[in-house]
Parts: structure tokens; sequence; C-alpha cells
């Protein structure tokens, strides 16, 4: 069977009320459930915690940090960028159908803006930039990423 293309939130809004469509928000008390909301919450507002000089997202086991510090060329920047990226495709690992750009680009935003909030709250005094990755090629849906590291960081990359 060929692979049909991925249907736009707009079509998918579009298609309900007989065709009069309903609200993106209207649209998730139908077909969402507590399950999800609850996975989702966890997803979208993750908990993250101070490890050494670090921000990570909860959980990340110093075997991990390590290996990444022990690479050639390491930096804290980067060891930060990789241990907490998350590429926005894993989101639904087998929904690969409905997968398509303005969803990503939609949620990505959203996340951006609710990590900065949350990591602007829970640590004031440890700025962080949070980097919402697009590919160049759109249609490369699985590198479409975010993550982020303390902005204190950059400056030792300048010297």
């Amino acid at each position: 069977m060929p692979h049909q293309t991925p249907k736009s939130m707009t079509d998918e809004l579009g298609a309900w009320n007989n065709g009069a469509g309903i609200p993106l928000e209207t649209w998730a008390e139908c077909e969402g459930n507590y399950k999800l909301a609850v996975g989702y919450a966890a997803l979208l507002w993750p908990r993250f915690e101070a490890v050494g000089k670090y921000i990570l997202i909860e959980g990340v086991g110093k075997e991990n940090i390590e290996s990444f510090e022990n690479q050639v060329g390491s930096t804290p920047k980067g060891v930060e960028w990789v241990l907490n990226h998350w590429h926005l495709a894993d989101l639904h690992i087998h929904d690969e159908d409905n997968l398509s750009a303005d969803k990503l680009l939609f949620i990505g935003n959203i996340v951006k803006e609710m990590w900065e909030a949350k990591l602007r709250n829970q640590f004031p005094d440890r700025p962080c930039t949070v980097e919402f990755c697009v590919p160049d090629d759109l249609d490369e849906l699985w590198d479409y990423q975010i993550s982020f590291w303390q902005s204190a960081w950059d400056a030792d990359e300048v010297e």
C-alpha cells in the first residue's frame, strides 16, 4: 500500500463538525484521554535536576554523564545538549503515518516556551538556553529536536 501523506492539523480540525471544523482544544478534549494527558505532562514539562555542574532532565545516570565528559572535544555545553536533547518524532514512535512538519513545528515551539519558563523558574540563578532545532529540509521529520544548556557555557566556548 503506498504511503499516504499525513493530514495537516488544519485538515484534521476542518474535517470535524460536518466540515465546519472545531478548535484545537475541543479536538483534544474529544480525541484524548487521561492516561495520555499524564504522559504528555511528564514529557512536555519534565523534571529537571542539578547534577554537579550540570542541569539535566531527571534520571540521567552518572555513567552516562561520564561517558560524554570523557569524549574527545567534550564541553559542558555539549554534554548538557546531548543529555537533554529530545527528538520530537519520538513523542509517538508508532504513529509515523500522522507525523508532519506542521505538527512538529507547533509542538517544538510550545515545548521551547514551556522548558524556558520551567528552567527560569526552577533555576533562576543559572540561566539556560533552550534550542528548538528545525531542519533545513522541513520534511526531515526525525531531525526536529529540542534541547537546552546553561547559557554560562557559551562564554566558555568563546575563550
